[in-house]
C-alpha cells in the first residue's frame, strides 16, 4: 500500500515538473521566458495605457497635422494603426516622440512599450527584439535631384556620394554598403534631408517607396524627385516589441489580423498613402546580396 502512495505521489511531482516545464513553450519569436511575456502583458494590461515610440517626422507615417505639435495633432499610418490597436485591446494609447537612433533602445529600456515608425523586420533584430507581423509591405527607393538624378542610374553609382539618413537605420547601411558617405542627422524633419539633396550637400536619400514618394511631393520647391528607375531591397514593417514579450506580441497580432480580415487596415494604407501598403508591391524589385540585416 505504501509502495502505491509513494507511486501515486512521484506520478503527480512528475506532472507539476513537465507542467512547469512546458509553460515557457514557444511563443511567436520562439523565446521561452514565460515571465518576461506574461509580465510585460500584465504590466500593460495593469497601466490600462500601450505606450508607443514613434518620431512624428515621417510624412505619412508619422507626422504633425499642423503647426502645433502635440498628440492631439499627431497622426500617420504607423500612428493610427496603433490607436487602433490599443482601441481594439482595450487600451489606452499615448505616444513618446523620439528619433529612431534612440527608439530601439527606448523599447529595451522599458522607457517606452513598443515602437511603430515604419521600421524594418529584419533577422538581426529579431535576434534583440520580438515583433508584429507584417502591417505595411513595400521597397526601397531614392530622392535625387531631378536634372540629373544625382549622378545615379545604378546602386554602383551610390560610390563616392553623400546620403542623408540615420545612424542605425538600414538604409544607411545600404548606402554604406555601396561605399556611399552617410551624412547623419537627429531626429530632422523630411525638409531637412530632402532640402540637403536640394541644395548639393547631400546627393541622395535612400528610403521607403511610400515615405520617399509622399516627401518629395510635400516639397515641390525642392529640384529633387523619386528616382525613376531604381526599385531595390523588398521590406515588411512591424510593431517593435521587447525580447520574450511573447503574450505582447499574440495580443498585438490578433488585433492586426482583425483589422486585415475586417479591412481597417487595407483603409488606413488607402487613406495616408493613396495605395494598399498593407498588400505586398507588384512588379520587379531587385535584391541586395551581402547586406548583414
Amino acid at each position: 500500500m505504501k509502495s502505491v502512495k509513494l507511486f501515486l505521489i512521484l506520478l503527480v511531482f512528475s506532472a507539476v515538473l513537465v507542467a512547469c516545464g512546458g509553460s515557457g513553450g514557444e511563443g511567436t519569436n520562439g523565446n521561452e521566458n514565460s515571465s518576461t511575456d506574461d509580465g510585460k502583458w500584465a504590466e500593460v494590461q495593469e497601466s490600462g495605457e500601450l505606450v508607443v515610440g514613434t518620431s512624428g517626422t515621417l510624412i505619412a507615417a508619422s507626422f504633425y497635422d499642423g503647426e502645433e505639435e502635440s498628440e492631439d495633432q499627431l497622426t500617420g499610418f504607423d500612428v493610427e494603426v496603433m490607436r487602433e490597436v490599443a482601441n481594439r485591446l482595450g487600451l489606452d494609447v499615448s505616444f513618446e516622440v523620439m528619433g529612431i537612433d534612440s527608439m530601439l533602445t527606448a523599447v529595451q529600456s522599458g522607457r517606452i512599450d513598443v515602437a511603430a515608425n515604419d521600421i524594418e523586420i529584419t533577422d538581426k533584430r529579431m535576434e534583440e527584439f520580438n515583433f508584429s507581423e507584417p502591417y505595411k509591405y513595400s521597397y526601397t527607393t531614392m530622392a535625387v535631384r531631378e536634372d540629373d538624378n544625382s549622378g545615379i542610374e545604378t546602386l554602383e553609382d551610390l560610390e563616392g556620394k553623400k546620403a542623408g539618413g540615420g545612424a542605425t537605420t538600414i538604409f544607411s547601411q545600404i548606402a554604406e554598403h555601396y561605399g556611399a558617405e552617410v551624412v547623419t542627422y537627429g531626429n530632422a524633419p523630411n525638409e531637412a534631408y530632402l532640402r540637403d539633396v536640394h541644395n548639393g550637400r547631400t546627393d541622395v536619400v535612400i528610403n521607403d517607396y511610400y515615405l520617399t514618394k509622399f516627401g518629395v511631393a510635400g516639397f515641390p520647391q525642392f529640384d529633387i524627385h523619386l528616382h525613376p528607375d531604381l526599385k531595390f531591397h523588398p521590406t515588411e514593417q512591424g510593431v517593435v516589441i521587447p525580447k520574450g514579450a511573447d503574450k505582447l506580441t499574440e495580443e498585438i497580432n490578433q488585433a492586426l489580423n482583425e483589422m486585415r480580415e475586417d479591412g481597417t487596415l487595407s483603409d488606413l494604407a488607402i487613406q495616408f498613402y493613396e495605395e494598399d501598403a498593407s498588400q505586398p508591391p507588384e512588379g520587379d524589385i531587385q535584391e541586395i546580396e551581402g547586406l548583414d540585416l
